[in-house]
């Protein structure tokens, strides 16, 4: 079992969803994004994603787009991204870290090679928004050799007739995208999410957390409610970017501006009502 199954094991058993938070790493700088990552799980997230800056992304609002570019300008690497969960994983061996972002970075740095350095780092899991199934040889197979868990996108336009496809080789949780279009772009639809992970559930038996369009720890807690995750990047994201200085630095506010929301979406999805399974 890996961390991911683990913890959603627990959540099972304690009868709640996760709480499912997503920074950029590297953004504002690495050694913010650093301690912005150690303040999740203090602050009520149960599963934490890292963005792996990239310049071409295709899935992502323009906050996390800057964000993005901010870690770029900043020096953020593949490395260092990895060089970042080692440095999380000194004092937290228990919360899963799922990697998310494009092929091109891991390609870039060979395949074998990042899936040896991200599991000894300790990396649980990947989201990588570009490589349909068809692809599975190139990354979500070795990937599951290296025991770590492929996590996959289902989407509004996913039908059953695709469904199972991306399915196949699915471990961790699915990430169901409760919007046709990118990150931040809308308001998520608490009862639409709800007979759509209804119906993924029908395929598998594997968790449906949701991401995309949820801002508030009011649409935290009505996600919760039809799932077995809310996921929540953009707003974070905005919020450490409300705090920066004019030339785009971190302030002495920047990491409580994440923790306090982090706090405040947590309570959210804790005060849902499970109606799932």
């Amino acid at each position: 079992m890996t961390r991911i199954d683990t913890r959603f094991a627990e959540l099972k058993k304690a009868g709640r969803a996760a709480f499912v938070t997503f920074v950029m790493a590297g953004d504002p700088d690495p050694a913010t994004s650093l301690e912005i990552i150690k303040a999740l799980p203090k602050s009520g997230a149960d599963v934490i994603e890292i963005g792996m800056p990239f310049t071409d992304p295709m899935a992502d609002g323009p906050s996390i787009q800057a964000a993005g570019l901010r870690a770029l300008k900043a020096g953020m690497t593949l490395k260092k991204t990895l060089e970042l969960v080692r440095g999380f994983r000194k004092d937290d061996n228990a919360t899963p870290i799922v990697l998310m972002g494009y092929y091109n970075p891991i390609y870039i740095y060979g395949v074998d090679k990042f899936l040896v350095d991200a599991k000894s780092a300790g990396v649980d899991g990947l989201i990588i928004v570009d490589l349909p199934p068809e692809e599975d040889d190139e990354l979500c197979l070795p990937a599951m050799k290296a025991g770590l868990n492929f996590i996959r996108l289902a989407t509004p336009t996913t039908d059953d007739k695709r469904l199972p496809a991306v399915l196949a080789n699915t471990s961790g949780f699915v990430y169901y995208v409760s919007i046709a279009g990118i990150t931040g772009a809308g308001a998520a639809d608490a009862n639409a999410v709800g007979e759509a992970v209804a119906r993924i559930k029908r395929h598998t038996k594997l968790p449906v957390c949701v991401g995309f369009g949820i801002r508030t720890p009011e649409a935290a807690r009505a996600i919760a409610e039809k799932a077995n995750g809310s996921v929540v990047g953009t707003a974070l994201v905005d919020a450490l970017k409300n705090s920066l200085d004019a030339d785009g630095r971190a302030t002495a506010k920047t990491v409580n501006a994440v923790a306090e929301l982090t706090a405040a979406l947590a309570q959210g999805v804790k005060g849902a009502q499970q109606a799932a399974e």
